[in-house]
C-alpha cells in the first residue's frame, strides 16, 4: 500500500543530492553520487524486496513486542456433556 510513497521519497531524495553533484567541489560530487547511488539501493532494493521478503519469512515475529507478535490464541474446546441415560 505504501510502496508508491516510499518509492517516490527515495527517488526525491537521490534527485536531491543529485543536484549536488554539478557543484565544482569534488568531495561535494563524490558525497552526492555516493549517497544517491545508496539511497537508490535502498528505495528499490532492500525497502522493496528485502524487507517483505525479510517479514513473509519470520511471519508473526516481524511485529516484535507488540501484541502482534504473540502466537494466535488456540480455541478452547467445550467439555464434553455427558449423557445419561434415561430410564425408563
Amino acid at each position: 500500500v505504501t510502496g508508491g510513497v516510499i518509492t517516490s521519497a527515495g527517488v526525491v531524495l537521490a534527485a536531491t543530492f543529485g543536484a549536488l553533484s554539478v557543484l565544482p567541489l569534488v568531495p561535494s560530487v563524490q558525497t552526492a553520487v555516493i549517497i544517491g547511488v545508496g539511497v537508490l539501493l535502498d528505495t528499490f532494493l532492500v525497502r522493496s524486496l528485502l524487507v517483505p521478503a525479510l517479514a513473509l519469512h519470520v511471519g508473526r515475529r516481524t511485529w516484535w513486542p507488540s501484541a502482534l507478535a504473540r502466537p494466535a490464541p488456540r480455541p478452547v474446546a467445550a467439555p464434553a456433556v455427558e449423557r445419561v441415560p434415561a430410564v425408563s
